[in-house]
């Protein structure tokens, strides 16, 4: 061990009179540990709370949306020639829909969404989110009753109906008469309920096949071609890959500018969280040097004698400089290890639960990135490490002879 090291660790433990001095020392490294645990949590919360919705948006939608001008009369071939692009996965085609669902004296607005049951698994999670019924059941058509539909639990709850039941569809889409525009009326069956994990499809969402979306919508053609890629963060090229390799007849318009007021504040929110209990730590570095100060005062007769034996200023400095680095880094050793043990502990067990009507997932989950971690821990330390300067420069200055004086 140095002698430095040996002197500061001397000082830190310090009982009998100074045990005041180690009393500071622990309330220092207690609060460096609060602040680093608080940011470790904070991140953690916002990272994951981000992480989930993204998740849960593109398991509901696809990645990338494709209109053409002059709309999309055969969708097969769209569909292949699109499956072509470099980085696509999967195509699939969609007619999008506003109808009134009535179901006896409950009703609800939803947003329909005509889709092909043998291309949609290939762009969305609905396959894997179905809990009664089928995806297929949309292609199983016959006179002897109405079409299907698919509607998300939370929309089955409302309208109080279940697997094999019947509801009334009304479109603004209807047929004109000397009385004005008659809305379009069809019948449907509920043919499977759904559960996507997220709260805005789930109650507002009701899936049905090509052919009835085109006679309820009154629409001869797909809207738009949905795709699915291999790696998200490549979605803005693709999107733009397919505008230049099938022509200006194309456009598209990737996940990341759909969702781009949501994501940006969701940024922002996290770095306006991080930025406010950073401050926490910066009141913690505050403690720091009163505890390095008042150890100062403390021991300026030591520091004298020390001086008077030879010791260089260099080397003083340097033994308040390891004190305080040694009350950061215990308490960002502590702080980050407990930050990451509670985070754990609350996305494993998913204490604390949120209304999924208003933030779209039922529970807060917490995700600690090693990006962030490691600059959680850094920045604790180099924070620390500013925090013991001014203490340390004022031992290395003390003059033997006036700290003498006296004694």
């Amino acid at each position: 061990m140095s002698f430095e090291l040996f002197v500061a660790l001397r000082y830190l433990f310090a009982r009998r009179k100074q045990a005041f001095i180690s009393l500071i020392s622990l309330i220092s490294v207690i609060g460096v540990t609060v602040g680093v645990m608080a940011l470790v949590i904070a991140l953690a919360l916002m990272t994951g709370l981000q992480g989930e919705l993204r998740d849960r948006i593109l398991s509901s939608q696809a990645h990338i949306y494709v209109w053409k001008t002059g709309g999309i009369t055969d969708y097969a071939s769209e569909v292949a020639k699109l499956r072509q692009v470099p980085g696509v996965l999967g195509a699939a085609p969609t007619i999008f829909g506003k109808a009134l669902v009535v179901a006896g004296d409950a009703q609800a607005f939803i947003s329909v969404k005509a889709i092909d049951p043998a291309l949609e698994p290939s762009v969305t999670g609905i396959k894997e989110a179905m809990k009664q019924g089928s995806l297929d059941s949309l292609a199983d058509e016959s006179e002897d009753q109405p079409p299907a539909i698919l509607i998300g639990e939370d929309l089955a709850k409302q309208l109080a109906v279940r697997l094999g039941d019947s509801v009334t569809l009304v479109t603004p889409q209807g047929t004109l008469s000397p009385m004005g525009m008659i809305p379009r009326t069809r019948r449907a069956r509920v043919a499977g309920i759904y559960n996507l994990g997220l709260y805005e499809f789930d109650s507002s969402y009701g899936f049905v096949s090509l052919p009835f979306g085109e006679r309820l919508m009154g629409k001869d053609a797909a809207d738009l071609i949905q795709l699915r890629v291999m790696d998200i963060w490549s979605a803005p090229r693709i999107a733009d890959d397919v505008t230049r390799r099938l022509g200006p007849a194309y456009v598209a318009q990737d996940w990341s500018d759909l969702n781009q007021s949501l994501f940006t504040a969701l940024g922002l929110e996290k770095m306006a969280i991080s930025i406010a209990i950073g401050l926490i730590v910066m009141v913690a570095a505050l403690n720091i040097v009163a505890s390095l100060i008042l150890l100062v005062m403390e021991k300026s007769r030591d520091i004298a004698i020390l001086k008077t034996m030879g010791t260089s200023p260099k080397r003083i400095m340097t033994i308040f400089m390891m004190q305080g680095l040694i009350i950061g880094i215990a308490g960002t050793v502590f702080g980050g290890s407990g930050g990451l043990a509670l985070c754990w502990v609350l996305d494993h067990y998913r204490l604390i639960k949120i209304p999924a009507d208003v933030y779209q997932v039922a529970y807060v989950p917490f995700i600690v990135l090693p990006r962030d971690f490691a600059l959680v821990i850094v920045s604790a330390i180099v924070i620390s490490f500013v925090a013991t300067i001014y203490p340390s420069r004022q031992a290395s200055r003390l003059d033997p002879v006036q700290a003498l004086r006296f004694e």
